[in-house]
C-alpha cells in the first residue's frame, strides 16, 4: 500500500546512509518533503545534495540541540508528520573478556545513541504532529522505530546492542497506546542482516559472523530498499500500529556462529 504523501514533512535520523538514506529516497519519491538528520556532516551534505532534500547535522543524544533542529524544521518546512528513526551504532563487545570487565562507557554509548537518541527524536517530533492535527478524527503522524532481530535473538558479544534495540522494540506498544488518542501511530521494524555501512564497517571478525547468518529465503543479506519499502507500507496502512515487524527472511540468530 503506497501512501500519497503530498508534501508531508518526513524526518529521518541516520538519514545520510544505509537504511535511513534508502527510506529517505523512497519517501521523497512518494511526494514527502524529506529532511535528513545525521551527525556525519560530510556524508549528510553529499546525501542531501544527491537526493535534492534538506539535511541538518544533528546529534540525536543532544536534547537541546535536537529541540533547536526540530524547531528549525517546523519554521522552514512545516510540522513533522513522519519520523523514521534509523540512527544507530552496532559496537560489539563482551561484557567480560579474559576476566576483564568492559568499560561501562562502552555500554552507555550504545544505549545513549540507539535508545535515548530514538526517544529524543520522538519527543521532539510528537508535539508538532499533535499541534498540526486537522481534527479529532484525522491522522496526525507516523513514527517508525528501527529495532533489530538482535532484540530477540541477540548473540554473544551483542549485549549492549541487543539491550538498546530491545528498548526500541519495547517502547513501540506503550507509545502507540499513549499517542493513539492524538492520531499518531507507532510501528517498529526489526531488520535481520542487512548490507549497510553499519554492518559492513564492523571489525572483520564481527562482520564475518554477522554475514555468515543467512536466512532460509532469500539466502542473502537484506537490501536497504527492502526496508524502505516496508516503511512506506507502514505509513500507508492505517491499521498497522503498536507492532514490531521482523524483516529477516525467517532468520533466527544462533547464540554464536
Amino acid at each position: 500500500m503506497q501512501p500519497a504523501l503530498n508534501n508531508r514533512v518526513a524526518v529521518i535520523t541516520g538519514g545520510a546512509s544505509g537504511l535511513g538514506a534508502a527510506t529517505a529516497q523512497a519517501l521523497r519519491d512518494a511526494g514527502a518533503r524529506v529532511v535528513l538528520l545525521d551527525r556525519d556532516a560530510p556524508t549528510l551534505q553529499a546525501a542531501a545534495q544527491a537526493m535534492g532534500v534538506a539535511g541538518y547535522a544533528a546529534d540525536v543524544t543532544d536534547d537541546s540541540g535536537m529541540e533547536r533542529v526540530f524547531e528549525q524544521i517546523r519554521e522552514t518546512f512545516g510540522p513533522v508528520y513522519i519520523l523514521v528513526n534509523c540512527g544507530g551504532v552496532a559496537d560489539p563487545g563482551s561484557v567480560v573478556r579474559k576476566g576483564v570487565a568492559m568499560p561501562l562507557a562502552n555500554f552507555e554509548r550504545v544505549l545513549e545513541i540507539n535508545l535515548l537518541g530514538s526517544i529524543n527524536a520522538v519527543r521532539c517530533a510528537v508535539p508538532q504532529m499533535i499541534e498540526a492535527r486537522a481534527g479529532d478524527d484525522a491522522p496526525a503522524g507516523v513514527v517508525i522505530q528501527t529495532a533489530s532481530i538482535a532484540a530477540f535473538d541477540g548473540q554473544i558479544g551483542q549485549a549492549a546492542y541487543a539491550a538498546s534495540k530491545g528498548g526500541c522494540a519495547g517502547m513501540v506498544l506503550p507509545l502507540a497506546r499513549e499517542l493513539g488518542e492524538y492520531g499518531i501511530r507507532v510501528v517498529g521494524i526489526a531488520p535481520g542482516v542487512f548490507e549497510t555501512p553499519m554492518t559492513l564497517n564492523l571489525p572483520p571478525a564481527s562482520r564475518d559472523v554477522v554475514f555468515a547468518a543467512v536466512p532460509p529465503f532469500p539466502p542473502r543479506a537484506g537490501r536497504a530498499e527492502e526496508f524502505a519499502a516496508l516503511a512506506l507500507s507502514i505509513i500507508g496502512n492505517p491499521m498497522l500500529n503498536g507492532e514490531v515487524i521482523r524483516l529477516d527472511g525467517a532468520l533466527r540468530m544462533p547464540a554464536r556462529l
